[in-house]
């Protein structure tokens, strides 16, 4: 296969678009694509973005299940007004630097899961199912084109890698 640049976006694209599509099957559409709006951002760092700390494993599974995780209790305990998608939001901040799962598209998904109403049932299926068929797709697709690195490169690595991140000096 060609390595120019083009060629390399040509390859990104039809990854994400493959993974992107394969969730969509596996999570029966028309009911579930809103709760998997975040797997586009992850498509990106998947794909694109394949050696970023927020790409791997242990962000992408843990920023996407303990966002709706923490959405999903905000909303069973406190409903869906204004202040609870605040709450949540800062939660799922303060979840995903503490354990070191930043995932930034998965950052949406307390709005997500208050917006929709969700049951803990959610996390099976579409999230847990939808994140699962994108790493799969990633996995195999990084390992076809010659020259990848292939995904994922480090499993368990911190995202961040230190909560000594941007903002504050050390």
């Amino acid at each position: 296969m060609h390595h120019s640049p083009i060629a390399r976006l040509l390859w990104c694209g039809l990854g994400a678009a493959t993974g992107i599509g394969l969730a969509l099957l596996l999570t029966s559409p028309p009911a579930s694509p809103f709760f998997l709006a975040s797997l586009g951002g992850s498509a990106v760092f998947l794909f694109g973005l394949t050696r970023a700390p927020a790409a791997q494993p242990r962000a992408l599974f843990g920023g996407h299940l303990g966002g709706a995780f923490i959405g999903i209790v905000c909303y069973q305990f406190f409903g869906d007004a204004l202040w609870v998608y605040v709450l949540a939001q800062v939660l799922v901040l303060w979840y995903m630097l503490l354990t070191g799962t930043v995932h930034p598209p998965a950052g949406a998904n307390p709005i997500i899961m208050i917006y929709g109403h969700s049951s803990l049932s959610v996390l099976w299926n579409p999230v847990f199912v939808g994140v699962l068929s994108l790493a799969v797709v990633a996995v195999v697709w990084s390992r076809i084109y010659p020259g990848l690195s292939p995904y994922p490169v480090a499993w368990l690595d911190r995202s961040p890698p230190s909560l000594f991140w941007g903002g504050w000096k050390e």
